[in-house]
């Protein structure tokens, strides 16, 4: 064993994607440790990088495309027939409905997003207009306020007097460099202060100075408060508002109604410490927040986002060192367009970011409307398991006229549609993600394959390359033309293919696998699926050449997108794309007058209408809150299918408060139902001191079928989305409130 080469690549669990070294065996991953070479995360991983084979060789594995036959059951059938039927089922339905009700799903989880972007190819052959993802279910509020405040931010935690955590607990989430590490630096440091706002005392909440324990759901009378206390004690950066925001004045006239001490009391935290915490805020020399699903998945997600990002820019820490910034991007997201909103065919669903609320994609297949999606395309995702409402979800898929899932599994939602491609695992292939929020030396890096594909499964670039062909949208003779540039050389391949798609904007949007075709067979080192990845780099040196030249990235015009591209294309421990200063982060504001913009109508108009008290969704009949989709050490969405990855807490506990479980009537390790207007199922149960009472949990990527040495297929844990409602919901972005389920829980 001693003698087996360690191979580079990244951790695919969550978007912090950190460097790891693995040894096989026989296609096993045997051993897996941090790689310290790696440039972002320098050696750093969680225990769970090193349970991965779970992930790659586990019997979840599909070997064949599956057609599903008239009796529910399906068959194999060879790759030909597979891309025919898909192309010809999706023909079908744009020949007759349209283009636009063909609705694609998916594109990639933590870390492979390079299907996305040749997804997309495939979407532009057959007219696809509508599109989602998961971040529609957690971050669009969130990318919303970005939008009509003017930047996009993460928190320099490293260097911060200050760090807020809000509905988030980076212990078990992680989602900043090195959390673990970074939290205990933070927690032993005397001079710097962690507030930790949450109902839950989690992990991260045990090493808080303050922990603003806040009532379930009433995280915004917390938020607005802290501003108010802001505003009232003049804890204010005023040279800074003065020169570098907007609107000031329309917010504060609507904050001004506020009273610390009434809204202390709806939220359950008392006045003088919401005043300590406000106090530290506006005092430290720097302050960073991070928000995430605790209250993006809770009643007022979105003023939640407005209200958190009031904190650090009215104390002035924008652009700073220890406070918000905004990193270059090597692929920009995080923050949609302002301006006209486009909305979905059926339910005038806001489309932010390009996405459709996933709430309403259902009702918009179930409508009888002109309009009403008719096909799906989803890819390297599972809405039946992972979105709101799986019953409604199961009945939405049973109404389609074609569907087709790419993945490396038989899903749950797989087991609904007409046909399923099995895709190579994220080992198995080029791949890359495009979470990439260092700063100030910003990360991309670029994964080759440590394995060959599982036999029988293709690749996403080559499946779409194919799909694309079957549907006739690529001309052979430009193809040709291409090849012929690319094996001279990239710069004459750059001139003709800049020609030949500037000129017709189709073969713009079938770029990716026209670069795929053409220049990808040229690449070293087998790299063809990352022939996509150029024309990333190309247009992350046209976007922000200063940032990249900052890193040591040589060149002017092309030369310095293709001096990119050759750096993440042959360094295996990640590429330092772009450097940043703090003072840069000015330079990614999109306002018209480059302030931060805090008059932003419509937030101002919910935080004027918030109830004098808390709106309760709890009631005799559901008189509990649960929270959806704990994280703990082990989950991580649903990548891995077995359970046997998990060393404790196989079944997925329901979390409950000791005070609760003595009124039930039941012990650590008892069953009890769970009941809530979507659904009701049994669980083991785990009492825990961590609890508010009233308050429980289940964990997040339970609940999915995993195939029995015998062929039987086993469930383990709860599927918390048979217990979700779709139109319990931000009324604003839609972003399904998970985290805030009304529920009845009964000893068995």
């Amino acid at each position: 064993m001693s003698d087996q080469p360690w191979h580079k690549t990244i951790c695919i669990l969550c978007e912090s994607n950190c460097g790891i070294e693995v040894r096989l065996e026989d296609r096993r991953m045997v051993r897996i440790r941090g790689d310290k070479e790696h440039k972002a995360s320098q050696g750093y991983t969680c225990e769970k990088a090193l349970r991965l084979d779970h992930y790659q060789n586990g019997r979840h594995r599909l070997t064949s495309p599956m057609r599903r036959k008239s009796d529910g059951t399906y068959e194999e059938i060879d790759w030909d027939t597979a891309i025919s039927e898909t192309a010809a089922g999706l023909k079908a339905v744009q020949d007759q409905h349209g283009g636009e009700t063909i609705f694609y799903y998916g594109g990639g989880g933590q870390g492979n997003h390079l299907c996305g972007t040749y997804g997309a190819a495939t979407r532009a052959a057959v007219g696809s207009r509508y599109r989602s993802n998961a971040l529609a279910q957690e971050k669009t509020g969130e990318f919303w306020v970005n939008a009509h405040m003017g930047v996009s931010t993460r928190g320099d935690f490293a260097n911060s007097e200050v760090a807020v955590f809000i509905g988030k607990n980076p212990w078990q989430s992680h989602g900043l460099p090195h959390a673990r590490r970074t939290l205990k630096e933070i927690a032993n440091d005397p001079d710097r202060t962690m507030i930790v706002i949450d109902p839950r005392r989690t992990e991260t909440a045990d090493l808080a100075d303050i922990h603003l324990r806040v009532k379930p759901g009433t995280d915004v009378y917390l938020l607005a408060a802290m501003v108010k206390v802001l505003l009232d004690e003049d804890l204010l950066d005023s040279r800074f508002i003065n020169d570098k925001v907007g609107g000031f004045d329309e917010m504060a006239a609507v904050l001004s109604a506020i009273d610390v001490d009434q809204y202390a009391e709806r939220c359950g935290v008392d006045a003088d410490l919401i005043r300590e915490a406000a106090r530290r805020i506006g005092s430290a020399a720097s302050v960073a927040t991070f928000e995430d699903l605790g209250v993006q998945m809770a009643p007022h997600s979105t003023l939640n986002s407005y209200l958190n990002k009031l904190l650090w820019v009215l104390t002035g820490n924008f652009a700073k060192e220890g406070a918000m910034v905004a990193p270059a991007q090597l692929v920009p997201f995080g923050i949609a367009k302002a301006g006209a909103q486009r909305r979905s065919p059926i339910a005038g669903a806001p489309i932010i970011s390009g996405m459709v609320p996933c709430n309403v994609i259902p009702s918009e297949i179930l409508s009888d409307a002109p309009g009403a999606y008719k096909a799906m395309i989803i890819e390297a995702a599972n809405p039946l398991h992972s979105l709101a409402d799986s019953p409604k979800w199961r009945e939405a898929m049973a109404a389609l006229e074609f569907s087709v899932v790419i993945d490396v599994a038989m899903t749950e939602t797989a087991r609904h549609a007409d046909i399923v491609l099995p895709a190579a695992s994220q080992y198995e292939k080029w791949e890359a993600t495009f979470f990439n929020f260092e700063f100030p030396d910003n990360v991309f890096t670029l994964r080759k394959p440590i394995l060959e594909p599982l036999p029988g499964t293709l690749a996403e670039p080559e499946i779409h390359y194919r799909l694309c062909r079957e549907l006739g949208v690529l001309d052979d003779g430009m193809l040709a033309k291409l090849r012929a540039a690319a094996e001279s050389s990239r710069l004459e391949f750059a001139a003709a293919f800049y020609e030949l798609t500037s000129g017709d904007p189709m073969l713009g949007r079938l770029a990716p696998v026209i670069l795929y075709a053409t220049l990808g067979p040229t690449l070293p080192d087998d790299a063809t699926q990352a022939a996509v990845v150029w024309g990333l780099c190309h247009q992350a040196a046209m976007r922000d050449p200063v940032s990249i030249r900052a890193a040591g990235i040589e060149g002017e015009g092309p030369m310095l997108g293709e001096n990119l591209f050759d750096a993440v294309l042959t360094e295996r421990t990640g590429v330092v794309f772009s450097h940043s200063a703090v003072e840069d982060s000015w330079s990614r504001v999109t306002t018209m007058d480059g302030k931060l913009n805090v008059n932003i109508p419509e937030m101002l108009e919910l935080l004027a209408a918030v109830p004098p008290s808390p709106v309760t969704y709890t009631s005799a009949e559901f008189p509990f809150v649960l929270a959806a989709g704990e994280r703990r050490s082990f989950t991580a969405n649903t990548i891995f299918r077995d359970p046997d990855w998990r060393k404790k807490d196989r079944e997925g506990a329901l979390r409950i408060s000791g005070a609760d479980a003595d009124s039930l009537g039941v012990e650590d390790g008892g069953v009890v139902r769970v009941t809530t207007a979507g659904g009701s199922l049994t669980t083991v149960i785990e009492v825990s001191d961590t609890l508010r009472p009233g308050h429980v949990t289940l964990p997040n990527g339970l609940g999915v079928d995993y195939p029995s040495e015998g062929g039987d297929v086993e469930l383990t844990g709860v599927p918390t989305n048979e217990l979700t409602s779709i139109g319990h919901e931000d009324p604003f972005a839609g972003t399904p409130w998970h985290k805030h389920v009304p529920a009845r829980v009964e000893a068995v």
